[in-house]
């Protein structure tokens, strides 16, 4: 059960684990509906082509049963935008994949594909290297671990695809895709290793059968280096956020891990921003990449963004207002450093609201604890550090809030795609100080986006599930535009 601000807790949670809960109050406005496990949800109705399953003697008929057999999740009908309905018309079962993995896919709620999907999928199947482009929260995980699922040969013993990624937290949200996707696979072995945790035990499950390993690029060198994950056979490596894990902080650990690699391997990249280090790696590692691009805009449609103008003090009473104002259903609420994502957790507990938070600092069995509880629908209100940026997929997220403006663009574009994920609709609500006002006008300018002064009230249509329209990309950009007139100068909330 989801747990309302409003709600009152008997059980205190200890500081250090990062889950704060306030103290009882009423705060009815803060009382949406709280989405749990809210992804699409239907399998395709278009039976599948006999011809496309040599195992299929009876026809159509034997389709639609095994079809009828699959435990579909609720069916998700929010309003989607183009971001992720603006596709070609292919289906899953157009790619002849694997019946099993199909069913997992379904399963899943994946009804059909995404624009990057529709893209990915055949090149990555037919074994040729990508660098794909493409929004936050439009489908990048599923684009690559369909075809590496499908290319998973379960006669062989060893490490065949290797999944970088930048933050403990991605790798274990794409291992737990992987093993929900490949449940009816028959024996696809998925194992998820980062840092902080117990090297002892990710050498004891490399000595048992391992397909598939996400990681990220620290521990996985390390284990590479002690002869324990045997990577000379990988068929296919996927570098999810390469923009980050071609930053200073991970490319030298990078160019180590290709170097144990065999050199017909194949190397999927995946980001929503491309920096020139990117080009100069592709130049390097890539055999004729097949480049996809799908950012004509480099913002999500569905997400509207506000900003308020305040002093630093009257921060905390400005997010206040907005907790009494809007419709959450969950927010991630950001600060630009470990100490005032712990003191903001405190201040927003004394307000009388539950909340969790999270940043690097912490141990890493409170970091698990807490990404899981959150995702969960345990408690509305999550305050981090840019941790939790990157590829992390909540649904029922409708708000963020930088409480702390980012100093540039690509942690903005970052921050805001928590919310509006897979084509749905979401808030970003940005407290600016005097100091933050040349940022975000160079972080508009850079985006080629409107951040609009926050009005006395802000359309529900724009965030809240209920009250979508038909047209969300339509009704986004009038709403915005209504909202522009009413307010000409900033104002708090």
């Amino acid at each position: 059960m989801a747990t309302d601000n409003a709600t009152s807790v008997v059980v205190g949670l200890n500081k250090q684990n990062g889950q704060l809960i306030g103290q009882t109050k009423p705060a009815a406005p803060q009382s949406g509906p709280l989405a749990l496990a809210s992804q699409p949800g239907k399998a395709p109705g278009a039976p599948q082509k006999a011809s496309s399953d040599p195992q299929d003697s009876s026809g159509i008929r034997f389709v639609d049963n095994w079809k009828k057999s699959l435990q579909l999740p609720p069916k998700d009908t929010r309003i989607k935008t183009s971001d992720v309905t603006a596709t070609k018309g292919n289906e899953f079962e157009d790619y002849c994949l694997k019946r099993e993995l199909l069913m997992g896919i379904f399963e899943m709620g994946w009804e059909k594909p995404s624009p990057i999907q529709e893209e990915s999928i055949p090149i990555a199947l037919s074994g040729r290297d990508i660098l794909a482009r493409a929004k936050n929260g439009t489908g990048k995980s599923g684009a690559y671990l369909i075809p590496l699922l499908e290319r998973i040969d379960l006669k062989k013993d060893y490490i065949q695809a290797l999944v970088l990624v930048p933050t403990r937290e991605l790798a274990l949200q794409v291992s737990q895709i992987s093993i929900q996707v490949s449940k009816h696979l028959g024996g696809v072995k998925v194992m998820a290793t980062t840092g902080g945790t117990n090297l002892r035990d990710d050498i004891m499950r490399l000595d048992e059968t391992v397909h598939v390993v996400i990681a990220t690029p620290g521990r996985i060198l390390d284990l590479m280096k002690k002869g324990v994950a045997k990577v000379d056979r990988v068929q296919m490596m996927v570098m999810d956020e390469a923009d980050k894990l071609l930053s200073q902080d991970f490319v030298v650990l990078i160019e180590d891990i290709i170097s144990f690699l065999p050199k017909n391997r194949q190397i999927l990249l995946y980001s929503a921003t491309f920096p020139i280090t990117v080009q100069k790696f592709m130049n390097k590692h890539l055999q004729k990449p097949y480049e996809i691009n799908l950012m004509e805009e480099l913002t999500l449609k569905g997400i509207t963004q506000y900003y308020a103008y305040v002093t630093e003090r009257q921060k905390v009473h400005c997010l206040n207002t907005l907790f009494s104002r809007l419709q959450i259903n969950q927010s991630i609420i950001f600060c630009n450093s470990t100490q005032r994502v712990e003191l903001l957790a405190k201040k927003i507990t004394q307000l009388g609201y539950s909340c969790f938070y999270i940043h690097a600092k912490m141990m890493q069995e409170y970091r698990n604890r807490v990404f899981h509880d959150f995702r969960n629908g345990l408690c509305r209100n999550l305050v981090c550090t840019d941790l939790f940026t990157r590829g992390i997929d909540i649904q029922a997220v409708n708000v963020v809030i930088n409480f702390d403006f980012p100093k540039n663009a690509e942690t903005y574009l970052h921050r805001i795609g928590r919310s509006g994920r897979f084509g749905h609709l979401g808030l970003a609500i940005n407290l600016i100080t005097s100091e933050d006002r040349f940022s975000l006008k160079a972080i508009e300018d850079q985006l080629v986006t409107d951040i609009k002064p926050i009005p006395s009230s802000i359309d529900k249509s724009l965030y809240v599930a209920e009250f979508h329209s038909t047209n969300p990309d339509a009704e986004a950009e009038e709403a915005g535009r209504e909202a522009g007139l009413k307010t000409t100068q900033p104002q708090e909330p």
